[in-house]
């Protein structure tokens, strides 16, 4: 039987116009153990049957001795669970969850590159991967995120992933807007470019090489996109490809 927990949401920010950060405590551990990418299932007040009422958001925090976890979540138009979380959840409320859960997480041992490819909230897994790279200093190769957004003030967690470029070796940030017009690439203090996330991966990675992984996670769309180019255009074998969904 799962574990169910009563969380106390501690913290609450607003990471872009329609993404907030949410903190949460659990009083009933010391320590809430989980993998780098992993994700809870909340179970939500908002329907009758288990489907209607249960999401799954992934850790946006890394792996600590912590009773303390941060999901990083991004508001659905008529999206009933979004909108509770959104105009019903304040600092001090409840929210029931259980987990963690999922096998997209970060490999015992790094010895391929990893390229990340992400849109929207689905790069907290990613943010949880290399915070944990980076705190416990664990050996690694080259780690590219790619990330995908409508506009510049949709980047998630900007200025966390700028200076990590200067603190983590081998540490890449990439991000592609696909709305913003008359981007000017020299007003932005990391690599960016007009269009989706895979122009970059298309560019990079033209020539298959067994000694890289992609990691995909964000909408169906994106990550179906992704695999077909990654498979069938460039030809890199699926057991390079890992993938997790969001909706």
């Amino acid at each position: 039987m799962p574990t169910w927990y009563d969380a106390n949401v501690i913290n609450i920010q607003s990471e872009s116009p329609n993404t907030r950060r949410f903190w949460v405590e659990i009083p009933a551990v010391e320590a809430f153990n989980f993998k780098a990418g992993q994700f809870v299932t909340m179970d939500l007040p908002i329907g009758d049957k288990r489907l209607q009422r249960w999401r799954s958001y992934s850790i946006a925090s890394a792996p600590a001795e912590s009773n303390q976890l941060e999901f990083c979540i991004v508001r659905l138009d008529g999206g009933k669970a979004t909108e509770y979380l959104f105009d019903d959840i304040q600092v001090g409320s409840t929210l029931r969850f259980k987990g963690p859960d999922g096998a997209f997480v970060l490999p015992e041992t790094i010895d391929h590159d990893m390229v990340m490819v992400c849109t929207g909230t689905g790069v907290a897994p990613f943010r949880s991967m290399l915070q944990h790279i980076h705190t416990h200093n664990i050996p690694h190769r080259k780690l590219h995120l790619i990330f995908g957004t409508r506009q510049a003030e949709g980047v998630l967690y900007q200025e966390e992933f700028v200076a990590l470029q200067k603190q983590l070796p081998n540490f890449r940030y990439s991000v592609a807007l696909s709305r913003e017009q008359n981007l000017d690439p020299a007003q932005f203090p990391f690599e960016v470019q007009t269009g989706h996330v895979h122009s970059f991966y298309l560019n990079e990675y033209a020539i298959p090489r067994s000694d890289v992984k992609f990691y995909l996670c964000g909408w169906q769309n994106m990550v179906d996109e992704a695999v077909l180019n990654l498979y069938d255009k460039l030809g890199y074998d699926k057991r390079q490809i890992i993938t997790e969904l969001y909706g």
